[in-house]
């Protein structure tokens, strides 16, 4: 995947501005980098069409960066970034300044509990920050007819909730009744899981 340079200085505008460049610049880390593209890897076979997106857990909005550069860019119609932290929404603004610009990118700040999604493609690459409870609840308000992508880890730290110690475990808390596609990630620190498939 090849970043280019009119997003690049997006990404460093949304840096710089921000309120805490350490805390926004962990979502360049290279397993953060690395799990977003094996994501839009991944997801490829299966967006034949324009789709619109939901990204949920969407923190700075750097997956929506990433997938309006990928192969698949053009076949975004609109990318919403949703995060539960107030401060991510402006940086996401920024970093996908030229998408919001031609109307293809918005960001709001809400819970993914409490928000309604319609969309083609729903993701939630932030499962682990959830409980089981929450997490039931999220997919039950999702249409029945959207693509599911979802993410998790087996790194143990404080924020993490609800991690699955292998993937079996992760497709077991799941609760996707059709999955189309399932894979770990080995990276430094911990294993990501990643299954697409719909509710």
């Amino acid at each position: 995947m090849q970043i280019d340079t009119d997003h690049l200085h997006h990404w460093m505008r949304a840096i710089r501005n921000s309120k805490d460049p350490i805390r926004t610049m962990d979502a360049f880390w290279k397993g953060q980098i690395s799990s977003k593209e094996w994501l839009i890897k991944n997801l490829e076979v299966f967006i034949e069409n324009p789709v619109t997106v939901d990204i949920h857990g969407g923190w700075v909005g750097t997956l929506a960066s990433l997938l309006f550069q990928s192969n698949l860019g053009y076949r975004f119609k609109h990318i919403r970034n949703i995060d539960i932290d107030p401060t991510c929404q402006d940086i996401s603004i920024t970093m996908n300044q030229i998408e919001m610009e031609q109307g293809r990118f918005s960001a709001i700040t809400a819970d993914m509990c409490s928000i309604q999604s319609a969309a083609d493609v729903i993701i939630n690459t932030s499962c682990e920050h959830i409980s089981q409870l929450q997490y039931d609840f999220w997919l039950g308000n999702l249409p029945i007819e959207s693509l599911i992508v979802l993410q998790s880890n087996d790194y143990n730290i404080p924020e993490h909730v609800r991690t699955a110690s292998s993937l079996d475990e992760f497709i077991s808390q799941s609760g996707l009744t059709k999955l189309l596609f399932s894979d770990k990630l080995e990276l430094p620190l911990y294993n990501r899981w990643m299954l697409i498939g719909k509710k």
